[in-house]
């Protein structure tokens, strides 16, 4: 998910307690580790990112077995004390996903290794895959504001995004797997699920406190808009550029998975233009160009259609959704700031949604219309 934070905040989004000590994460690492792979395993070294993420916690790993040295990345779930982002956490479906993923598609994708459901090793379930060499858009800074991102050629950002794109197109052509990802109710369309869960988890995120007005207006205009049922497929939910490593502009791993879903393609689609349009709407904000000819709606639905045959419909509504659900997680992760004590709770709630213009702009019909 994206956000943007201060230093501070940065730390707070982190779900754990990243303060760890590295040597005791390698210790207990490194006994886990010979345990999988006999007593000539080892573990010579933890890292804990800087960068670490908001939803699990990431830690570098080096180690060695088999006469062979791996740079391996793990991903823990998060301690329940650490308030987390979202109520419930499967690092395992997400492993299970990720291999049915492979199974099916050439969707690049990190080496995995093991699916660690227990906590006895580190304090909560993880698991283990290759570390891919590459660069990754950042969030903090955003990547308009300054970043390898801006500074290419625009012939290489087009090539980034026919290249992005071509990731949706491919997991959108993998069958919806049996399990890892929600199903709907007997009954129940994809979409109206996914509402249906989103509203469910805004419902957690404001228990016993004031919830947002504008993100219950938001629902509302949800419900009474609400297309049709079209063709379901698998979705990989946080489908933007800052979830993906490149090299020289193509990707070369695909990561995140929590977000997954069955639903309608253009719950990716959207998200991917709505997130560039987040951060191109704050560097505007901030008085600065940004990248307004990258990602751009009209480009990105070109070339799907042009990739899959497929047209996709009904963009001012998935945008204004994609809107509604970026505003959701950045209010729980709002929550969190305010219950750690590094922020102030606003008299107004809606404040504590960043992107409030641009949700309050397209569920009036007026964004569109004035993006250059």
């Amino acid at each position: 998910m994206a956000a943007i934070d201060d230093e501070d905040g940065a730390q707070l989004a982190r779900p754990s307690d990243s303060r760890r000590d590295p040597e005791q994460l390698r210790l207990r690492l490194d006994a886990w580790l010979k345990h999988q792979q006999g007593p000539n395993a080892k573990v010579t070294e933890v890292t804990v990112p800087e960068s670490n993420g908001m939803s699990s916690e990431t830690l570098l790993v080096s180690a060695a077995w088999d006469g062979r040295d791996h740079a391996l990345v793990v991903r823990v779930a998060p301690q329940p004390d650490s308030d987390p982002v979202f109520p419930h956490y499967d690092l395992d479906g997400q492993y299970r996903l990720i291999e049915h993923v492979r199974a099916h598609t050439d969707v690049p994708l990190p080496t995995l290794w093991w699916s660690e459901t227990g906590s006895d090793a580190l304090g909560a379930p993880f698991f283990v895959m290759d570390r891919v060499d590459g660069r990754v858009p950042p969030d903090v800074m955003p990547y308009n504001f300054g970043s390898w991102v801006s500074e290419a050629t625009d012939a290489q950002r087009d090539a980034m995004m026919r290249e992005s794109v071509r990731v949706l197109a491919r997991i959108h052509a993998v069958p919806v797997p049996g399990s890892g990802v929600a199903a709907p109710a007997e009954g129940e369309t994809a979409l109206a699920a996914h509402v249906r869960r989103l509203r469910e988890f805004y419902r957690w995120a404001c228990a016993d406190r004031a919830g947002s007005p504008l993100i219950e207006r938001a629902f509302d205009w949800v419900d009474a808009n609400l297309p049709d049922a079209s063709e379901t497929v698998l979705t990989w939910g946080d489908a933007r550029i800052g979830n993906i490593i490149y090299r020289d502009f193509a990707p070369v791993a695909v990561l995140d998975w929590e977000m997954a879903a069955a639903g309608p393609r253009e719950l990716d689609v959207a998200w991917m233009i709505f997130l560039h349009r987040f951060f191109q709407d704050l560097a505007e904000l901030a008085g600065m160009e940004g990248l307004p000819g990258f990602l751009r709606r009209e480009d990105v639905v070109a070339e799907y259609r042009r990739q899959t045959g497929y047209q996709p419909a009904d963009l001012d509504f998935y945008t204004a959704y994609a809107a509604l659900i970026h505003a959701v997680i950045m209010f729980r992760i709002q929550c969190r700031a305010i219950h750690f004590g590094q922020a102030a709770q606003p008299a107004d709630p809606d404040e504590m949604i960043l992107h409030r213009a641009t949700l309050e702009a397209m569920l009036d019909g007026t964004y569109w219309g004035q993006v250059k």
